[in-house]
């Protein structure tokens, strides 16, 4: 008889996941992970992650999920072997919830990109995360476990919570009163069933800074406040003075009116989609290329020693593409994070661009100043393989694994 089969829709490497995975790695339970951000309306309330059941229906909410798997066996005690100690793991849960999660969260969301840098709230994140910290050292002052004598589901959900911060922006100076809270902590990151799905955990040495914030927490200073606030102030007299005009027309759609190109994109998009192998595709678009119409670009970012996680390389890379929509009916790209996180993570790309130029993406998307642009040839057969590499390639690619790919299209 086939083991029942279960899905949990989550976006890539969210804390929020890593509770239901390792509960499944104690309780040998497989579970498929796909991070199609799509799935977020199978969820009755719109959000990931979500667990998909054998039977089709699904459970949303993280704690939930992982008390679902967590309960698949009761023998391996993750819920108590009491209901006193059910009752006690709930209490940890919720506390993680409303103690830890939150400033948690608003405390290592801008390093890794999600959210903007705001230092009041930075301030009061690491004042209520280590309040909350506080109480646990105290807490677990003569207790290995949260819980019991083992691994309970309190331990996967506060640990898990904890994991990102942890690796994060806690360094060695802020977790120096917590000594009760790190050894638990390491205690249970380095079990086999947490290693299988957070791979192998590297503390905090030094804390990394959202943009815009400072070493010492304070938002960095504005480059030219004032150049720009007499800007401002010289725009808004015009503005005031000055009837509005109707807005310029897109340099590509002038482009596409008084030199069409016999290229067309969207059919290019499909075909590379839809063919059955790259190698049909890529036949496909050289046959059809126009480069008097078209150029293509190889994109390499100036900063990849900034790059320390894959999963905030992959957000940048994310990032770039949502902020290039602008351009989106006439360009195509696949970007690439290569290396790893025990070398150099380098993000990568080749596109593909209406005209001759690089220039209309450095207008449409600020972030694109922020990468070396080198046009290739494509009579030059190094060049088309190039191009090829990097948009068939999978696994390796410069002799480099790939962490992560993201086609635009």
């Amino acid at each position: 008889m086939p083991a029942p089969s279960y899905t949990l829709y989550a976006p890539e490497a969210s804390f929020r996941a890593f509770s239901v995975l390792i509960a499944a790695e104690y309780n040998g339970v497989s579970i498929n992970v796909d991070t199609d951000l799509k799935h977020a309306s199978k969820s009755p309330v719109g959000k990931l992650p979500l667990l998909q059941l054998p039977d089709g229906s699904t459970i949303f909410s993280s704690h939930a999920m992982a008390k679902y798997v967590a309960g698949l066996r009761r023998d391996t005690g993750l819920l108590g072997e009491t209901s006193q100690e059910t009752a006690a793991i709930d209490a940890w849960m919720d506390w993680a919830s409303h103690d830890v999660e939150l400033p948690a969260c608003v405390w290592f969301y801008p390093a890794a990109g999600y959210i903007p840098f705001q230092e009041n709230a930075y301030i009061k994140a690491k004042t209520d995360l280590a309040a909350a910290l506080t109480v646990l050292d105290g807490y677990l002052l003569d207790k290995t476990y949260l819980v019991s004598n083992q691994v309970t589901l309190a331990d996967i959900v506060v640990a898990s919570t904890l994991l990102y911060p942890f690796k994060l922006v806690c360094d060695k100076n802020f977790i120096k009163p917590f000594g009760n809270v790190m050894r638990w902590f390491n205690t249970c990151v380095n079990q086999p069933e947490f290693v299988q799905v957070v791979g192998k955990v590297t503390l905090c040495k030094k804390e990394l800074l959202a943009k815009g914030q400072s070493a010492g927490g304070a938002a960095a200073p504005k480059k030219d406040a004032k150049k720009k606030e007499d800007k401002n102030e010289a725009a808004a007299e015009v503005d005031s003075e000055v009837a509005p005009v109707k807005k310029e027309e897109h340099p590509y759609k002038i482009m596409d009116r008084e030199t069409p190109s016999p290229f067309i994109m969207d059919a290019w998009k499909k075909q590379y989609s839809n063919a059955p192998t790259y190698e049909e595709s890529m036949k496909w678009f050289w046959e059809n290329f126009d480069a008097n119409g078209y150029s293509l670009w190889l994109q390499n970012y100036k900063y990849n020693e900034e790059n320390k996680m894959v999963f905030m390389t992959s957000n940048a890379v994310g990032g770039f593409q949502q902020r290039s929509d602008e351009v989106r009916k006439w360009a195509f790209g696949v970007m690439d994070v290569l290396g790893t996180e025990d070398t150099t993570l380098e993000i990568k790309g080749v596109w593909l661009l209406r005209g001759q130029t690089v220039e209309y993406l450095l207008a449409a998307n600020d972030d694109a100043n922020w990468y070396d642009w080198t046009k290739l040839d494509p009579t030059n057969e190094e060049h088309k393989q190039i191009v090829q590499d990097y948009w068939c390639s999978e696994e390796t690619l410069e002799d480099k694994p790939i962490q992560d790919s993201k086609v635009f299209k």
